[in-house]
């Protein structure tokens, strides 16, 4: 890329008022990105398999406005706590409760991308009560394509045994709808993560909810999806290469306070993809505007 092209995360990050730390509980440390006052609503967003807090960074500015804005890493992902057991969605809920109460947190919003939105769903059905809306981004757990999980899990598990440049790139070339979003920038900083001597470990775990029968006993049926009682947006994309539009319109329409928004051009990282657009879809359903 040019100079006058090349952006970084630390662009993304540098005119913000912002801290990285971790919250050490009682079973699990999580590493978090955070903006925005801590008088504010609080709004967690929650990242995709593999992914880390990162993929938040070009919602910051808009996001932090409004809200107290923690971007997490999911326990087996980016600098958290990495378990040596197969991960399942009642084990990513449980680290995402102690990281509530270590940060005095009783009720939130909630944004989740893939696996993100799968994780919120589901706490949405569990706690209803700390739950104030949540965005459904392109979210996991409704489907069970075999032709996907397997594209998915061979380009995390190559990228996982060899971390090298162009293994990482292709991995996350799969969550564009244009191959050229993925920056230098990008690579090195999941490189980096995907290098630390325990990845292999952590992914092979991250990977359990690939195993049909493991995703089976996790998956969203209609019935729970029924269940949800906060408002819901449900966004989706016109490239998503995990489904189709219609998922997310099915999706939306089973839940009670469900909506749908579409955008276009855009793959698996919608608010990195496109943050402008996202930006404001995702405040006026926040903000109820």
């Amino acid at each position: 890329m040019t100079a006058s092209t090349f952006t970084s995360v630390w662009s993304d990050l540098a005119p913000l008022e912002f801290s990285q730390g971790y919250i050490r509980a009682e079973k699990y440390t999580t590493r978090y990105l955070h903006t925005g006052d801590v008088s504010k609503p609080t709004l967690i967003a929650m990242h995709g398999i593999t992914g880390h807090a990162e993929a938040y960074v070009r919602n910051f500015e808009a996001l932090s406005e409004h809200f107290s804005v923690w971007a997490i890493d999911f326990i087996g992902h980016g600098y958290s706590s990495k378990p040596d057991q197969p991960l399942e969605i009642k084990d990513y809920i449980e680290q995402l409760l102690e990281f509530m109460a270590a940060i005095g947190v009783e009720k939130a919003y909630f944004t989740g991308e893939s696996l993100g939105g799968w994780v919120g769903a589901q706490f949405a059905i569990d706690y209803p009560e700390k739950v104030e809306r949540i965005l459904l981004n392109t979210m996991g757990g409704t489907m069970a394509n075999p032709v996907v999980m397997e594209r998915l899990f061979t380009l995390s598990m190559e990228a996982a045994k060899d971390p090298s440049w162009d293994r990482v790139k292709a991995r996350l070339e799969w969550l564009m709808a244009d191959p050229a979003m993925v920056t230098d920038d990008l690579i090195k900083t999941r490189q980096a993560i995907f290098s630390q001597p325990d990845w292999l470990k952590a992914c092979i775990s991250n990977m359990a909810l690939q195993d049909p029968t493991i995703r089976r006993r996790n998956m969203l049926t209609d019935e729970a999806l029924g269940q949800i009682k906060a408002p819901a947006l449900v966004l989706w994309t016109t490239k998503d290469p995990s489904g189709p539009v219609d998922e997310g319109r099915r999706i939306a329409s089973l839940i009670p306070n469900g909506e749908l928004a579409i955008m276009e051009n855009c793959g698996h990282w919608p608010q990195y993809e496109d943050p402008a657009t996202f930006n404001k879809i995702i405040l006026d359903f926040l903000l109820d505007r």
